[in-house]
């Protein structure tokens, strides 16, 4: 026996249902291929985190170089110059330092950021006040042996700070307004809590996709899910960074430079001995003089231009009027 035909609105409301039905499950697919999960019910509106603008008011002098065979003294110098750790520090602050500890290889590789470095700043900022310090990266490989490996953790505990090794929890979906791939991405929230400055320290690399490893491309660190994904569009996402990522202050480490087979290098051939510190509040404009320990330049890196396009920075870092300083050895 045949049924009867659907009348017209029964029809409508059957293709309303499947349709929403398709949308549901591209959206959980979606999810799945990004490698994250909410933890929350499926009814629950997701909202994203507005990732804090940790940055000051741009006062001179905004950046300081330093040249000189030692990091620590480079540091105290940088610092002095930029007038000291209470201009960025104030007592009771929460501290955030995003190093760069994505691989499990020794300090003496320059693929990390080097612990003494860690180390300093982790004194200074207690001195200055701070109510805690927290370290953190999420590195590529095991955690537990990046930070290890690399010193960075010991370092780091030595002085007095708490290394915060990310888990699944510690992710939150963000939004760049206006990007066009940090949309709905997760980005480790966890170790923000209770952060009043933010201050990213990391070496110079040379980097086989973007073409140098800087301040900028640290913030690659702080994301989850399945980020390799980002790399065929690497200069987009780094400018993006730039953009969402508002530090207090950021410190470049070109004591010695990885200059070939970054960023992972793996040899002491790969790296050469450029003595200099970079300290400043314009994270594009250290990148800029940066990348000239590189034998390159600003114009070399497209995410530079783009994220001075974007109001991050100014990729013209001399227009900063730089501190220039020679400081002998501790």
């Amino acid at each position: 026996m045949s049924r009867p035909p659907l009348d017209p609105e029964r029809r409508e409301f059957l293709a309303r249902g499947l349709k929403a039905a398709a949308a549901l499950a591209a959206t959980g697919l979606a999810g799945h291929a990004l490698g994250w999960r909410t933890g929350r019910a499926d009814r629950e509106e997701v909202h994203d985190w507005p990732v804090p603008d940790f940055s000051q008011p741009a006062a001179d002098p905004r950046l300081a170089i330093v040249t000189g065979p030692d990091r620590t003294t480079n540091l105290r110098k940088a610092m002095e110059a930029l007038g000291g750790w209470a201009r960025f520090v104030k007592p009771g602050d929460g501290v955030l330092l995003k190093v760069n500890a994505a691989f499990a290889s020794p300090a003496t590789l320059g693929a990390t950021t080097h612990p003494d470095l860690v180390a300093e700043a982790v004194a200074q900022c207690l001195r200055a006040g701070a109510s805690r310090v927290v370290v953190t990266d999420h590195p590529i490989h095991d955690q537990a042996s990046c930070f290890e490996w690399s010193g960075i953790g010991a370092a780091a505990r030595r002085a007095g700070a708490e290394l915060w090794v990310p888990r699944e929890d510690d992710f939150a979906p963000v939004t760049l307004p206006g990007g066009r791939l940090l949309r709905h991405w997760p980005f480790l929230k966890g170790p923000f809590k209770g952060i009043r400055r933010l201050i990213g320290l990391t070496p110079v690399k040379d980097h086989y996709r973007s073409g140098a490893s800087l301040t900028l491309k640290n913030w690659y660190g702080l994301l989850g899910g399945r980020r390799s994904v980002f790399h065929q569009d690497i200069h987009t996402l780094i400018a993006e960074l730039a953009q969402l990522v508002r530090p207090t202050l950021v410190i470049l480490d070109g004591t010695t430079t990885m200059i070939r087979n970054g960023p992972t290098g793996g040899s002491l051939a790969d790296l050469k001995a450029t003595d200099t510190l970079v300290v400043g509040t314009d994270p594009v404009a250290v990148d800029a003089f940066g990348v000239t320990l590189l034998g390159r330049e600003a114009s070399d890196l497209p995410h530079l231009a783009r994220a001075a396009a974007a109001g991050a920075g100014t990729a013209s870092y001399e227009l900063l009027n730089p501190v220039r300083i020679q400081a002998g050895a501790s």
